[in-house]
């Protein structure tokens, strides 16, 4: 994969000096060497997932495209913790993102392979179960309430202003429309989801054709 503007050291390098820009610890040089050891692998996973989503150039990273480098720091983050059970160096991603991109994404979150983000600021993701070739825009809020954790199938997207929570399941292909909470609701596969004239639920027919907006499926 090309990285547009860097090479692989010039990248590690931006990466330390933004986390020591957002945690000033004096730790750079044990979350360099951390980063160092995992970044081909989240570089790996990021790779897949830009040549999943049909908006981004094949096989380039830009880290200036700021969807693109929300989804960096997540993997990095996540492929640190589940390869060495560290926590610190994902626990510092973590706020970058934060501090950056303005989402609550934490490393221990199991995100699909292919996901598209729109506009990252404000999206919040507890840990539920999320299927492949997930749409998110901002504000956005998958959350669970105690024991009771949000599924989301294949091929849902959740437009801005929505949220998912308790023990919601939203089916494989279904679309959550602009401004509407789904709360211990079931949505039908195939479906798009909208506030009804009565301000309860409603649903339509998803359109056949929107997903090829996102992805090369």
């Amino acid at each position: 994969m090309k990285l547009v503007d860097h090479t692989r050291e010039s990248l590690l390098d931006y990466t330390v000096r933004q986390c020591a820009h957002v945690v000033p610890d004096g730790r750079e040089a044990a979350f360099r060497a951390i980063a160092d050891a995992h970044l081909d692998a989240a570089l790996e996973r990021l790779h897949r997932c830009i040549n999943g989503c049909s908006p981004w150039r094949l096989d380039q990273f830009n880290v200036l495209q700021s969807s693109q480098h929300c989804i960096y720091l997540y993997y990095l983050a996540n492929t640190i913790w589940k390869a060495s059970g560290d926590t610190a160096a994902p626990t510092r991603l973590f706020l970058m993102n934060k501090a950056f991109n303005g989402i609550d994404l934490f490393y221990e979150i199991a995100m699909p392979e292919v996901f598209y983000i729109g506009h990252s600021v404000g999206i919040v993701l507890a840990k539920a179960t999320y299927g492949n070739h997930l749409v998110l825009y901002q504000n956005s809020t998958v959350g669970r309430h105690k024991d009771q954790i949000p599924v989301l199938g294949d091929r849902v997207v959740l437009y801005p202003n929505t949220a998912v929570i308790g023990r919601s399941v939203v089916e494989s292909d279904t679309v959550v429309s602009q401004g509407t909470s789904i709360i211990n609701r079931r949505v039908p596969a195939g479906q798009m989801a909208f506030r009804g004239p009565d301000g309860g639920l409603a649903f339509s027919p998803r359109p056949d054709d929107l997903l090829a907006e996102y992805f090369r499926l």
